[in-house]
């Protein structure tokens, strides 16, 4: 037995570290520069240089794995095949298998098959061997998914998050000592472990935003994934100031003060991602509640075309970009996308012989080549302070966070009638819908209609996961009432339901745009002037021959890009 066990060791064990780094590197996941940074750390403190590696974030335990699996000829192990109950473990202590990575999986009387971060230790696969007296094969593991599986079969069903969080005592009280406890409390190991498990899996989940909410009797953690808010398992409420302290030193905040709301900036590494995390505070009554918005620069997209604009309205909206001043507005609510459209639009405008000077609040993503402003009102920064600087800096196009109020507005305007293209985002319903609300501002009609280009309106909506997505067709009551005839001349149309899969739970994957672009014609001005309501002024772009957000919705449900529940869920029209 233990000859097999030996021989299987030996086999994996030609492969080195250096091997596995050389891999990593060839396969993209990690970085010459990044390796040697790393190097210098490990001439320091001695150790595993792949361990390091992963503990700097400077690539991730999957990518680890995934290389390991291919160098050793290994399968690598899904977390979903974990079976209902562990096996019987005899002589292999819990703690054994905990702190080496192991995790037994099947077993029958002869042989064990165990998941392993490293199969290639020699030395602890030959104590396994020995002491449960079995042949021992291989599957090659993630850490992560070792750990908490582990815990799951033989850890008694404590979660990692309940098991790293005992002893976390909660903190009462808003004197100086109970500050300074907390500051040494958020430094302990146990709470810098916590934050980061609550990080790494906001990551593993594509989550765009981690809602942490003290309540009176529990700590309440939620992603927002592809839009929408999932809870998941959290750490226990004694854990919540320290947690929170954590998360506001980790972003320059005062942990001082827990009356006011706070706004600040992590910086950090999870798998291998440089993760930018804009964190907000507020008071609560059980506390302070924690927003972390996740922007992975690495998985910014600045194309039109993913983003989910047509071929028609690209070419539309791409003419739009090509004209030499003028106002270009993007809106939408919170969170449908609106800055990344207007940073596609940058990059595309973005050359050697255009300046371009934006003012944001904050400046999600830094862009090669563009001039960005963050707003800082706090020190009187504000959009329409730095706009009356930028103008006087001879920019070519310039781009302005928000139009929040009559005074940016009045300045962009301005901007736009002495040459420039200004492009800007504000907050309506609807394309048709923006005029009005800058009207109501105070803007003048007239300056209205002699800068304002085009209105682009946009929402997000979920994508299926088409390989478990299900067709079906649909009645033709409903196509009647959902207005098909003004998408398609054809008579029968199939649209899609979401299915749930082991992958994806909820049948949708991502998220793309629908879209609307009013052009502001003759006739449209003529109604600016007249001050029409919206709906008019939306009546006509759509006899003009615009394509509405619904429409455009309805025409990705043909394509099976989406659902008709999504599109219903975010357009007006439900």
């Amino acid at each position: 037995m233990s000859e097999v066990v030996t021989q299987l060791v030996s086999s994996s064990s030609e492969k080195k570290p250096e091997d596995l780094v050389a891999r990593l590197i060839a396969d993209g996941f990690l970085k010459e520069e990044n390796l040697d940074d790393a190097r210098t750390v490990h001439a320091e403190q001695g150790g595993d240089l792949v361990g390091l590696l992963i503990r700097l974030g400077l690539v991730s335990e999957r990518n680890v794995s995934e290389t390991l699996s291919s160098l050793l000829g290994l399968p690598l192990w899904d977390n979903k095949t974990l079976p209902d109950e562990g096996i019987d473990l005899g002589a292999v202590s819990y703690r054994f298998l905990r702190q080496h990575m192991l995790l037994p999986v099947a077993a029958d009387d002869n042989s064990w098959t165990v998941v392993a971060a490293n199969p290639q230790d020699a030395f602890i696969s030959r104590a396994l061997g020995m002491a449960a007296k079995k042949t021992i094969s291989y599957l090659v593991g993630i850490p992560s998914d070792i750990e908490s599986s582990l815990e799951k079969l033989y850890g008694g069903g404590r979660s990692m998050m309940g098991e790293i969080a005992e002893g976390l005592g909660s903190l009462e009280g808003d004197d100086g000592e109970s500050v300074e406890h907390l500051r040494e409390l958020a430094s302990e190991a146990p709470v810098i472990r916590l934050v980061n498990i609550i990080m790494q899996r906001a990551v593993e989940s594509r989550a765009s935003d981690i809602h942490i909410e003290p309540f009176e009797n529990h700590l309440k953690v939620r992603y927002r994934v592809d839009g929408v808010l999932q809870e998941v398992e959290s750490p226990p409420a004694s854990s919540a100031a320290a947690v929170i302290s954590r998360i506001k030193i980790m972003a320059h905040l005062n942990i001082a003060e827990r009356r006011l709301p706070q706004d600040g900036r992590i910086m950090h590494r999870v798998q291998g991602k440089e993760l930018d995390l804009r964190v907000s505070t507020i008071p609560t009554a059980h506390g302070e509640s924690v927003v972390m918005r996740i922007l992975d620069r690495e998985s910014i997209v600045l194309n039109f075309s993913e983003l989910g604009f047509n071929q028609s309205l690209q070419q539309r909206f791409i003419k739009q970009l090509e004209m030499p001043h003028g106002i270009i507005l993007v809106t939408g609510p919170t969170g449908s996308g609106k800055t990344t459209t207007l940073y596609t639009a940058l990059s595309q405008l973005n050359s050697p012989e255009r300046k371009i000077i934006t003012v944001e609040d904050p400046v999600e993503y830094q862009l090669e080549g563009i001039n960005q402003i963050q707003a800082k009102a706090s020190i009187g920064l504000d959009f329409a302070s730095a706009l009356r600087a930028i103008v006087r800096q001879d920019p070519d196009v310039i781009m302005i966070g928000e139009m929040r109020d009559l005074e940016t507005a009045r300045i962009a305007i301005q901007s736009a009638l002495t040459g420039h293209l200004v492009l800007s985002t504000i907050h309506t319903n609807d394309a048709a819908g923006a005029v009005t609300r800058m009207l109501d501002m105070g803007v003048e009609d007239y300056l209205l209609t002699s800068t304002i280009n085009s209105i682009m309106a946009q929402r997000l909506v979920r994508t299926l996961n088409r390989d478990t997505a299900e067709a079906y067709a649909v009645l033709p009551e409903m196509a009647a009432e959902l207005g098909m005839d003004k998408i398609s001349a054809d008579g029968s149309y199939t649209f899609y339901r979401a299915i749930g899969s082991s992958d994806t739970p909820t049948g949708y994957q991502g998220r793309t745009t629908i879209l609307e672009l009013l052009e502001m014609s003759d006739s449209i001005r003529r109604l600016v002037i007249n001050r029409a309501t919206a709906g008019e002024i939306q009546d006509q772009a759509v006899a003009e021959g615009m394509i509405t957000m619904y429409q455009d919705g309805l025409e990705k449900c043909l394509q099976g890009v989406t659902t008709l529940e999504e599109i219903l869920r975010v357009t007006q029209e439900a």
